[in-house]
């Protein structure tokens, strides 16, 4: 399936509101989607016979700054049969000091490699998995404040009264 066709079974699936976008000079070429909307977008992509992306490459997440005010959640999806690769994208709010963090529906149910993807967006930028088994951080502490990968973060003098040297 090419990438157009893949945006339009896309399309005809699930209509045309869910797709806020394309870029096909993205390699693999992304289609930009609904966030609510993910999930079922994933799993139509992991259990159709025609499409069979049986293999989430990756998943990570990009700050684009408080300027823009929005994040990236990015998926790298491959159907091994196929020989197919699919970038799907979602764009997510930044949310502000004292507001909840952004959310977005879990895919680690369809993918179980997705579990610690998305435990390190959570940790590194601050972005909640809805409905994930165990969304708690993955490579610091429990207790550490704030989240490093943010292009606002500010870097902490102590930590539990050691000095934090950069």
């Amino acid at each position: 399936m090419t990438f157009t066709e893949i945006v339009a079974f896309l399309v005809q699936r699930f209509g045309e509101e869910i797709i806020r976008g394309t870029d096909e000079n993205a390699t693999p070429s992304a289609v930009y989607i609904k966030a609510s909307h993910i999930a079922e977008v994933c799993l139509e992509l992991y259990e159709n016979d025609q499409t069979y992306f049986d293999f989430l490459s990756c998943l990570s997440a990009v700050d684009n700054g408080p300027e823009e005010g929005t994040m990236e959640v990015v998926y790298h999806l491959y159907s091994i049969p196929y020989a197919v690769a699919l970038c799907l994208k979602v764009q997510l709010p930044r949310n502000k000091e004292g507001e909840p963090l952004p959310e977005i529906p879990s895919v680690s149910y369809i993918w179980r490699g997705a579990n610690w993807h998305e435990r390190e967006a959570y940790d590194l930028l601050g972005i909640r998995f809805t409905g994930h088994p165990d969304m708690r951080r993955i490579l610091l502490a429990a207790d550490w404040e704030g989240y490093p990968l943010r292009k606002d973060y500010q870097l902490q003098t102590y930590y539990h009264g050691i000095k934090v040297a950069y």
